[in-house]
């Protein structure tokens, strides 16, 4: 029997997604206001470039950058850059923690026939592996936040002479509150808690990162045009990619990244997503039926629950109950195949929906008995 969720329990907005996330209605309406002047214009020309130099700009102030430290944009997402880190950044060979999908796909893509093969550590889903100082290893690599499981790691850099520290902060740019000195590079795309869509990658790299860039780019390794990290820094430099980039894309970062900075900036916004995770685990963990899925509380990740529940409740029929009630994207991540909601709580998503939330998903266990 279909259960219909009385209106004044549901959320503002239902959207609690984990892939492509919640976009903010006055990010729209910015868009709408620019478009006629930005899309379908050049991106060689100064409104393009500008709209470039201002997201390079918010970010730099974001993520407090150090003098030194660059801002760069690239075509492609994050599997792009896994791709681009094998050619022009890993030296010899790297050390990749797995906790989730996303370290594993860079994992794969370090296995590139002309460089050692990676050392990986896996751990199990739901903890978290652990970096170690190994002979050899001129990068190291891991997740700041995986949305797969729900964890999520420190940055912290690896003291080992000559190597570099690189962050995947795709689900955690823009909402979880870090030390970026901590880190050589730190790229992400920008469809999660910054609020756009796909189709670039942008990460903050230190001195020694792009030392590195540059010279295995002279070194007389071939690596493909697309993925030259050293055409990456020259374009960069320049307020321009490549290709085309995506504009939309970056309109949509660009005002969601003066949102974050009027508010606070990345305190701020840290705050936030760390104040509706925490309210989701309160609650599961005074459930009857529902257990954090990350049992260990610091390894919580504060943008993304993973919520299990015990075998007296189907949680994929509570997510079809919500989907059929306009609160979407809750099931759990495919690979998983776990009994269990996993939930956004990035930096877009009002704390008091996530209130809410909980409200409909009780509402839904009582009806459902």
């Amino acid at each position: 029997m279909a259960i219909e969720i009385p209106r004044e329990l549901l959320p503002v907005d239902g959207r609690f997604g984990c892939g492509p996330s919640k976009v903010r209605p006055a990010q729209i309406e910015a868009l709408a206001a620019a478009g006629s002047s930005l899309l379908g214009t050049s991106h060689r020309q100064p409104p393009v470039k500008n709209l470039v130099g201002s997201v390079r700009e918010r970010l730099a102030t974001l993520f407090r950058l150090p003098d030194g430290y660059e801002i760069l944009l690239g075509n492609g997402g994050s599997t792009a850059f896994w791709d681009a880190a094998a050619f022009g950044l890993i030296e010899h060979r790297s050390q990749n923690l797995v906790f989730g999908e996303f370290g594993g796909k860079f994992a794969k893509a370090a296995a590139a026939p002309w460089l050692e093969a990676p050392d990986v550590r896996k751990a199990e889903p739901g903890s978290l592996s652990t970096a170690e100082v190994t002979d050899g290893v001129d990068v190291y690599a891991w997740p700041h936040n995986e949305t797969s499981t729900g964890v999520a790691a420190p940055v912290q850099r690896i003291a080992a002479d000559g190597a570099l520290t690189v962050i995947d902060a795709t689900s955690a740019a823009g909402g979880i509150d870090f030390d970026v000195t901590q880190a050589d590079v730190y790229y992400f795309a920008p469809q999660k808690n910054l609020g756009s869509d796909g189709g670039l990658w942008l990460a903050a790299v230190s001195p020694a990162a792009i030392e590195r860039i540059e010279r295995i780019a002279a070194s007389g390794r071939y690596i493909p045009e697309f993925l030259s990290l050293k055409n990456v820094v020259d374009n960069s430099r320049l307020n321009q990619t490549l290709n085309t980039p995506a504009l939309s894309t970056l309109h949509l970062l660009d005002s969601q990244l003066e949102w974050i900075l009027s508010n606070g900036g990345l305190n701020w916004a840290g705050a936030r997503t760390t104040e509706s995770s925490g309210l989701l685990y309160d609650w599961a963990e005074k459930s009857k039926a529902a257990t954090p899925f990350v049992t260990d509380a610091a390894q919580r990740s504060p943008v993304v629950a993973t919520i299990d529940f015990d075998d007296s409740v189907d949680a994929a029929a509570v997510a079809k109950t919500l989907r059929a009630n306009g609160i979407v994207d809750t099931e759990p991540y495919r690979k998983l195949g776990r009994n269990q909601l996993r939930i956004a709580t990035f930096v877009s998503i009002e704390p008091d929906d996530v209130r809410q939330l909980i409200r409909v998903i009780d509402y839904v266990l009582t009806q459902r008995g």
